[in-house]
């Protein structure tokens, strides 16, 4: 009788772990069938006013976290280390260190055309 209920016991586990699995598969397949809708209708309503299609993007700038980083840390050892007293340069535009003994290469303003 203890093996039956045992056996009982996993197969209802088998069955609940099954049935989560196909719930968890139908809804990300609802998602993905809801996201290609809705991209043909928008190719279609492009096409319809005679516009060209601009695909969906997701603009990542890498800079982004940087400045996140360099944000909290000026949050934790204080506000008054991102420019040098004095200046009104923002630090990423100031020259480096030891800049001035590069002889191999035309100096530039910063953002001035390549």
């Amino acid at each position: 009788m203890n093996d039956l209920l045992a056996g009982l016991a996993r197969w209802m586990l088998r069955l609940l772990l099954l049935a989560m699995g196909v719930v968890f598969f139908v809804s990300l397949l609802a998602a993905a069938l809801v996201l290609a809708l809705l991209w043909g209708l928008r190719a279609l309503w492009a096409r319809v006013t005679g516009r060209s299609v601009t695909p969906w993007a997701m603009p990542i700038d890498p800079r982004t976290g940087w400045t996140t980083v360099v944000r909290r840390s000026e949050h934790w050892m204080g506000s008054g280390r991102s420019a040098a007293p004095g200046t009104d340069t923002p630090a990423h535009l100031r020259p480096l260190p030891g800049a001035e003994d590069i002889t191999d290469v035309q100096p530039r303003e910063p953002g001035a055309p390549r």
